[in-house]
């Protein structure tokens, strides 16, 4: 049995020798195909209309091709309003794939931007108008096969009553908000204020950090230092992109019709908080984030307390002017 193993071993052997080795460089292996980059779900949760920086903030959302926008929802105050100047600037920028969603109205107050849309209602948008935007938003999240990031810019009434209806959405959603204002206030160096979208209503801020998601915040501390300016600006008021002349038209109009700060749109924009909450979706590497405890008080501040939800916040920055010619060149591309 031992030598006729050999025997049979040598041969094997032999034959081998005598075959050769293919060479490897006759092989042509195909390289596997690389996966499309999914787009990230997003849902926009606005005051549209108040600030004009929430019609710079939708203009960014449009121009960034990471992101698929696909519902907006109005919220505070006269949300039939904001939802009409939504609708018309989606339209406007030939986005009406984009859902519109009408959140919780709690006034009539009136809305700066409101004479852009005098001749515009809902019925003439050629998408989907929800008028629970609330309960499309929950079904969005729910039924989504990716996480959805959710993008409040206003105040938060539209999600906490999404929490109350359906605390589940937490589980499936993230948070990325101009909320807040840890550190410093509206003027550079300054101390912590009650932010406005804060403010407006503390309990609904509260429930929006508490609840069990990832929440960042792009708060004043970095968010009240965005401006465009200079040949930055200057591409903006050159482009003869019909978003970006819809939202010119809607800044001169904005302008004119508020008395809390100094606009001149001919030089420079006012301050875009609510672009930054945007840009950090796809592009936090302009800002230091950091981990921080924080406390909703009933009077709109958010302070560090230890003890409290932990959150992400854009505290600092690594490339503010960066940031801007960034921001100038995605709304314009």
């Amino acid at each position: 049995m031992i030598m006729r193993s050999s025997i049979l071993a040598c041969l094997l052997i032999t034959i081998l020798a005598s075959c050769g080795s293919p060479e490897v460089s006759e092989v042509e292996v195909e390289a596997p195909a690389q996966p499309a980059s999914k787009k990230i779900p997003v849902i926009l949760d606005t005051d549209i209309g108040t600030d004009i920086d929430d019609t710079w903030a939708l203009a960014l959302l449009l121009s960034l091709p990471e992101l698929d926008l696909k519902l907006v929802v109005s919220d505070h105050g006269d949300t039939v309003m904001r939802a009409r100047i939504a609708a018309k600037l989606l339209e406007a920028a030939g986005r009406t794939d984009v859902a519109v969603g009408v959140g919780k109205k709690l006034s009539d107050a009136f809305v700066p931007q409101s004479s852009w849309v005098d001749d515009y209602t809902l019925e003439q948008y050629p998408g989907t108008v929800h008028e629970d935007g609330i309960g499309a938003m929950i079904d969005l999240i729910m039924n989504s096969e990716e996480p959805v990031t959710l993008i409040p810019i206003g105040p938060v009434p539209n999600i906490k009553e999404a929490l109350e209806r359906e605390p589940r959405i937490a589980e499936k959603a993230r948070i990325v908000s101009m909320s807040g204002s840890v550190d410093e206030g509206y003027g550079e160096g300054s101390e912590p204020d009650p932010e406005y979208n804060v403010k407006e209503d503390a309990l609904a801020t509260r429930a929006m950090y508490e609840a069990p998601w990832d929440v960042l915040i792009a708060p004043l501390d970095t968010a009240g230092r965005v401006q465009l300016k200079g040949a930055d600006y200057q591409k903006i008021l050159q482009s003869q992109k019909p978003v970006i002349k819809a939202l010119i038209e809607n800044y001169r109009i904005w302008a004119q019709n508020i008395d809390w700060t100094q606009a001149d749109p001919d030089t420079a924009s006012s301050t875009l908080f609510d672009a930054l909450a945007v840009t950090l979706v796809t592009s936090p590497e302009f800002c230091v984030i950091e981990e921080v405890q924080i406390e909703v008080t009933d009077d709109g501040f958010t302070r560090r307390e230890e003890g409290g939800k932990t959150i992400r916040a854009a505290l600092g920055w690594n490339d503010k002017a960066g940031f801007e010619t960034w921001l100038a060149d995605q709304l314009t591309k």
